[in-house]
């Protein structure tokens, strides 16, 4: 039998949310095993001086445990 665990986590970048989310990813499988999905819960912006800082990703993600 399979057991699977979710976690969240929130991933920041300057350039763009796809680089926040593989910057999150990658982040994530340094400390967690078996990393199979993940799904953006969110995604917002820090805006200065009229554009944009900061993207931000909240990231929901599936990890199967070990036996």
């Amino acid at each position: 039998m399979t057991v699977a665990r979710v976690t969240e986590l929130s991933a920041t970048s300057p350039n763009s949310f796809d680089d926040a989310v593989e910057k999150g990813i990658s982040r994530a499988t340094e400390t967690l095993r078996n990393v199979k999905s993940a799904w953006v819960k969110d995604s917002n912006v820090d805006v200065e001086n009229g554009k944009i800082s900061t993207y931000r990703v909240n990231l929901a993600v599936t990890f199967v445990l070990d036996d």
